[in-house]
């Protein structure tokens, strides 16, 4: 059975803990904001950071595309905000990026997928 990365062990926690928190922050806007959209996706966003973090622990390839997509998508964001915030996520998109597509992780990703096709395909 292949070992997980220390690397996907700290960037799963790291995207799990920002978004429980995040989601746990913004959920009090619904006291204020019942049915507002924004407050809505927000949550949704933070909560796409929860699953692909627990996913990721899982060995799934699409939780670590999720995980990019997510902060690519913060980058994004960041052109409407300060320079020094799109500077700081950019950089994270590229180191987490490294340490999600480096030749161990992809190998702990294939090993995942693996396991669970070899699972999957014995009998009882």
């Amino acid at each position: 059975m292949s070992k997980t990365p220390l690397s996907i062990i700290v960037i799963g926690c790291l995207f799990a803990v920002a978004g429980i928190v995040g989601m746990a922050y913004h959920a009090t806007e619904f006291a204020r904001k019942p049915f507002d959209i924004e407050v809505i996706g927000v949550c949704f966003v933070r909560f796409l950071a929860v699953l692909g973090g627990v996913f990721l622990f899982r060995g799934r390839n699409w939780a670590r595309w999720l995980l990019c997509v997510w902060l690519a998508f913060h980058v994004v964001l960041s052109f409407f905000h300060s320079l020094s915030e799109l500077v700081m996520h950019s950089l994270l998109l590229a180191v987490i990026g490294y340490f999600l597509f480096r030749p161990q992780a992809a190998a702990f990703f294939r090993g995942a997928a693996e396991r669970r096709r070899t699972d999957n395909t014995e009998t009882p």
